[in-house]
C-alpha cells in the first residue's frame, strides 16, 4: 500500500516539475531538461528528482547547480498544486542512464560494422 502511495506521488511530482520546467525557470542556468523519473521514500520525506539534459558537460553543470538553487521554488509551487499534509525535500540528480545507452548502441554498432567488414573481405580468409 505504501509503495503505491508514494508512487502515485512520484508521478504527481514528476508531472508538476516538468510543467513548471517547460514554462521555464528564470534561471539562465537551467537548460533543455528533462525529468526522467521521481522516486518518493517511504515515508514521503524525499524525493530524488532524475532528469537529463541536451548538451555538453557545461549545460549539465550550470543545470545542476540551476536546479539546486531552484529547489525550494519548485517545492513552493509544488505544494499550491499537491494537496498533501508534507512536502517531500527535493532532490535533484542527473541520471545517467540515457547516455549509457547510447554508449552500448554505438559499442554494438561499431561490433557489427566489423562483422559486416570481416565478411565482405575475401582476402582476410
Amino acid at each position: 500500500m505504501e509503495f503505491q502511495r508514494s508512487h502515485r506521488v512520484g508521478e504527481a511530482i514528476r508531472k508538476s516539475v516538468s510543467e513548471l520546467l517547460l514554462r521555464g525557470l528564470r534561471d539562465p542556468r537551467v537548460g533543455f531538461v528533462t525529468v526522467m523519473s521521481v522516486e518518493v521514500t517511504s515515508d514521503m520525506r524525499l524525493a530524488r528528482i532524475y532528469y537529463t539534459v541536451v548538451g555538453d558537460d557545461n549545460n549539465r553543470r550550470d543545470t545542476a547547480i540551476g536546479l539546486e538553487k531552484a529547489a525550494p521554488y519548485i517545492r513552493r509551487q509544488l505544494a499550491g498544486q499537491l494537496k498533501l499534509r508534507y512536502m517531500p525535500e527535493l532532490t535533484f540528480v542527473y541520471d545517467a542512464s540515457v547516455e549509457y545507452g547510447v554508449r552500448i548502441e554505438s559499442l554494438l554498432k561499431e561490433i557489427a560494422d566489423g562483422r559486416e567488414s570481416d565478411s565482405e573481405d575475401p582476402e582476410k580468409d
